[in-house]
């Protein structure tokens, strides 16, 4: 108790600091506001200075910069961008190499722990837990974004960008969830993830799925119901701010191929269309990547799915946004961020995908360093300088107030919530030491799993038997132990009250603005083209007379989480 009494004195002060050096605009979790107490004064003075070159570079240019964000998936630290690492690895990222020399690449990028978690957590600069998007959906899921989140198209919307998102959504099935119903103005994405590749005829056919498409199978005689496959799915869809979705392409090998080719396409037009109109930009593009049924052509050493699908669909075509915005004139008033989702998937992968950790233990699913610690770049031309090592902490969620505040859009960030991003323009601008954040708040679902200050972390989910008495040997010194093989207690234990403090503070806020629910409800409605069976998805799959209960109760229904999942990760 006491470690919250002194919690709940530390906000109560904090909240009489002085307002001038505070920014009232957005609530962030405790811990920035401690950083502040400490560093206002210096920050203040830094803004004054970048705001002065912000608006330079605004009048030198006669906008604000355009922002492109490309981030795929599953991605080991060092795997790309370090050529001696890719090199062992067996494939090569000439242009992430080049962003790097060119720019800045970023060693302590932390993210959420995987795929659905971080791309919320990128759109919201909220941590998934806060909006109950931490459930990695596959079909059907009956979940989603909500739409009282405040995505970083709204914000960027509100002062005149045009926004487009293209890929890999994976935010929900649900309408409310759907990028064109969450502020961009065009939009081509998947709903899912890279498993629609296999569960198709090709799949089945492999056996990379088992028992879907019943009709490549032999009758089942001892089969007694037909709701249990998900039938009437969408593996793409597309459309526009205001205007329903329309089923692009069928949900087929050959049509999840052609979904990052017409990417490609669509956003280098985007990009044309708005460089030729003078209009500020901001397009995200979240490849696919690969598919997870081989390509009997390999293109690397490596002849993995990941390798090959990276080199091919990820690293080309950052060379290609990079070399169009030279020509088109604008490579000075872009920035381009580029980075993976979270760690690789190096628990129960397909065959051949050939992800694997490296520099770091863990992978996707993890707390541990590797499953959230991601290659991340950053690429300015004539504001950012090139050849930067920065070893400075940001988090995913810091774009979402950093690219805010370098369009003038900060404002328009809610002011009802917490929005766990800190904005970063420093660190962009300025380069290495310039961070204003020095920890992360790390969830296994809906379970802090970890906490990272500096160069220490605790794991809160500890398979160590003493935990429970609260003195675990649950602390680890990163620059020493990159795998977190060897936790330590005794060389640690004046660590245990500041740790205690900042997880105090961290809930004792989270009390002030609670966590919301789940946003659950019927799949793949909005689709003015859709399939009948995927209008079914929305409708009782029996007889309702014949039943006691609604079958379609379940949709608002919030399955338990496995909050007592394994926490040996990583072994």
């Amino acid at each position: 108790m006491m470690h919250r009494l002194i919690a709940l004195l530390v906000l109560s002060a904090l909240s009489c600091t002085n307002a001038a050096a505070r920014d009232k605009e957005v609530v962030h979790d405790a811990e920035y506001y401690v950083l502040e107490a400490q560093n206002g004064e210096r920050w203040a003075v830094e803004d004054g200075k970048l705001d002065q070159k912000l608006e330079e570079l605004a009048e030198k240019n006669g906008a604000p910069p355009n922002i492109i964000h490309i981030m795929w998936d599953d991605t080991s630290f060092g795997d790309v961008g370090i050529p001696a690492i890719s090199k062992i690895r067996g494939f090569e990222s000439p242009n992430i190499d080049r962003m790097a020399q060119e720019g800045v690449l970023f060693t302590r990028m932390y993210t959420e722990v995987g795929c659905t978690p971080s791309r919320s957590a990128v759109m919201t600069g909220r941590l998934a837990v806060r909006s109950a998007t931490y459930d990695i959906g596959f079909p059907i899921h009956n979940e989603g974004l909500n739409r009282k989140e405040v995505t970083m198209a709204e914000v960027l919307s509100e002062v005149g960008y045009s926004t487009a998102f293209y890929g890999k959504w994976h935010l929900g099935d649900i309408e409310e969830s759907y990028p064109h119903n969450q502020g961009f103005d065009e939009t081509l994405f998947t709903p899912y993830n890279q498993v629609t590749s296999i569960q198709n005829a090709t799949g089945e056919g492999a056996n990379a799925v088992l028992g879907l498409v019943e009709e490549m199978l032999p009758p089942d005689p001892y089969k007694l119901d037909d709701t249990i496959l998900p039938k009437g799915w969408v593996q793409a869809i597309e459309g526009e701010k205001g205007e329903p979705g329309r089923e692009w392409k069928k949900p087929d090998l050959e049509g999840f191929l052609e979904i990052d080719p017409e990417c490609h396409r669509r956003t280098l037009a985007f990009i044309e269309k708005n460089a030729e109109a003078k209009k500020p930009f901001y397009v995200a593009y979240w490849p696919n990547m690969t598919a997870f049924i081989p390509n009997p052509k390999k293109v690397t050493q490596s002849r993995s799915l990941y390798a090959d699908g990276f080199t091919q669909n990820v690293d080309a075509f950052i060379g290609k946004v990079m070399d169009r915005l030279r020509e088109l004139g604008i490579a000075e008033n872009t920035i381009l961020v580029t980075m993976a989702d979270n760690g690789p998937m190096a628990h129960n992968p397909p065959p051949g995908l050939g992800m694997t950790e490296t520099i770091f233990r863990g992978g996707k699913g993890d707390f541990l360093e590797g499953g959230v610690r991601v290659p991340a770049f950053a690429w300015w031309p004539g504001t950012i300088e090139g050849g930067q090592i920065v070893g400075d902490i940001i988090h995913e969620t810091d774009l979402y107030t950093t690219f805010a505040r370098l369009a003038g859009a900060k404002k328009h960030i809610p002011s009802d919530r917490i929005v766990d991003g800190i904005d970063q323009t420093a660190l962009f601008i300025n380069g290495d030491t310039h961070g204003r954040r020095d920890s992360v708040f790390i969830y296994a679902g809906p379970r802090l799993g970890a906490i990272v200050k500096g160069n220490f972390k605790k794991h809160v989910i500890s398979s160590d038997p003493t935990a429970g008495s609260g003195i675990a040997a649950s602390y680890y010194f990163l620059l020493h132990d990159t795998r977190e093989k060897s936790p330590m207690l005794v060389n640690t234990l004046h660590l245990k009250g500041a740790f205690n403090r900042m997880q105090a503070r961290h809930e004792l806020w989270k009390e002030k603005y609670p966590d919301w629910p789940a946003t659950r409800g019927p799949a793949l409605t909005g689709i003015a083209n859709a399939r009948p069976e995927t209008k079914a998805l929305s409708k009782a799959p029996v007889n309702m007379k014949d039943l006691p209960f609604d079958p379609l109760q379940y949709i608002k229904y919030d399955p338990p989480f496995d909050r007592n999942a394994d926490p040996d990760l990583g072994d």
